[in-house]
């Protein structure tokens, strides 16, 4: 990440202005450890519309049936995977809830990457030890590595200057905002005009909205 991946280390450094605030706000509320927001940077690249080939979509990287045990909604105008704050707090109760059944925040994030059940079989493989470095060889491949990629994120992230990486522009990636409740149908351009926002704007602010319009719908929707 600080040699041959570079250039992917340089942009997730942009991006991280416009979503580390609100991951470490979500995180000190579950009282977990403010490392895990640098997770999001492996599972997404920090792009909350990125799709993976298995389906799993968001900054977290949800596959569907985990994002609805998780409270995510979705329909033909929605995705809730895509919405930066829903997704994080349903990750971190996720997590939580993975670190509460493992004790062992390694084995949580093993578990994150190839789910519970594969983590419970390398376990029992393993003679029931309780660390992922006990139970490395009986994980996937993908996992094996998937721990070791995030503690590396971190490292990457944290030590930024110290590897010559320009912190200076960070914030050209965020945007000001307001937060309007739309209570009814509405389309995005159509609110844009009257409110002088750039549509592309409230696009990039609104990640969970499949199409170009507010939904009608019980709740008033937080429209950024």
């Amino acid at each position: 990440f600080v040699e041959k991946r570079r250039g992917f280390s340089r942009v997730v450094l942009g991006r991280s202005a416009l979503y580390f605030d609100m991951y470490e706000e979500k995180l000190a509320k579950h009282n977990m450890p403010i490392e895990l927001k640098y997770l999001s940077v492996i599972e997404s690249g920090l792009r909350p519309q990125v799709k993976s080939r298995a389906g799993a979509l968001g900054l977290w990287q949800f596959m569907y049936r985990t994002g609805r045990m998780m409270g995510l909604k979705e329909n033909s105008y929605i995705d809730e995977r895509m919405d930066p704050e829903k997704s994080t707090e349903a990750a971190c109760k996720y997590l939580k809830s993975l670190y509460n059944m493992f004790g062992d925040w390694e084995l949580a994030l093993a578990a994150y990457n190839s789910g519970p059940g594969n983590v419970r079989k390398a376990i029992r493989r393993s003679g029931y030890k309780k660390h992922f470095w006990e139970v490395y060889t009986y994980l996937p491949r993908e996992t094996r590595s998937y721990v070791p990629q995030y503690v590396a994120m971190v490292y990457t992230m944290k030590y930024a200057h110290e590897h010559n990486f320009d912190l200076e522009n960070n914030l050209r990636f965020a945007l000001d905002y307001n937060t309007v409740m739309i209570d009814r149908y509405a389309h995005l351009e159509a609110l844009g005009d009257q409110m002088n926002v750039c549509l592309d704007d409230i696009k990039i602010l609104n990640p969970g909205l499949i199409r170009d319009a507010v939904p009608d719908m019980d709740k008033a929707y937080p429209l950024k």
